[in-house]
């Protein structure tokens, strides 16, 4: 199977707790320009916040990408990471001031790993436009809290 070059890729995140803290779990849905799916990924993170399950939903879907298209490929790459979290996409844009300091080390990964891509665009949309990264969360959670009856 030949892989299919994208020029522009959207990224739906999400992030979640059952509690604030509470068990937490992260969703990632990488799609084309089409809005095609390409891949998806979810995995429970222990406990933690709703803003830093935020968090890490986007650095999961960095390390997912790069780890998918390459370091040279993702250089090239339009790719909008939309996430409902208006908090966390307007500090991740630098319009807000990320004053929690739980979330520093999140925040500095994050700019790190942002080095290795070239046009990076973080976007608010609402709850309604990610219902399928919100599914993945509460599908992992779900499945957690099953395995733990």
């Amino acid at each position: 199977m030949t892989k299919v070059e994208f020029e522009k890729l959207i990224v739906y995140t999400d992030g979640g707790s059952r509690g604030n803290p509470g068990p937490a779990a992260i969703g990632v849905v990488l799609k084309n320009s089409e809005e095609k799916n390409i891949k998806s990924y979810s995995e429970t993170i222990g406990k933690t916040t709703n803003n830093e399950a935020e968090y890490k939903a986007v650095i999961l879907a960095l390390k997912k990408i790069k780890a998918l298209f390459g370091k040279k490929k993702i250089k090239n790459m339009e790719i909008e990471i939309r996430l409902d979290s208006e908090l966390v996409a307007k500090q991740l844009k630098g319009e807000y001031k990320t004053e929690e300091e739980s979330l520093h080390p999140l925040f500095m990964k994050i700019w790190n790993l942002k080095t290795d891509f070239g046009k990076l665009n973080f976007k608010n949309v609402p709850r309604e436009q990610n219902r399928e990264a919100d599914g993945l969360v509460n599908e992992a959670l779900d499945k957690e809290q099953g395995s733990l009856l």
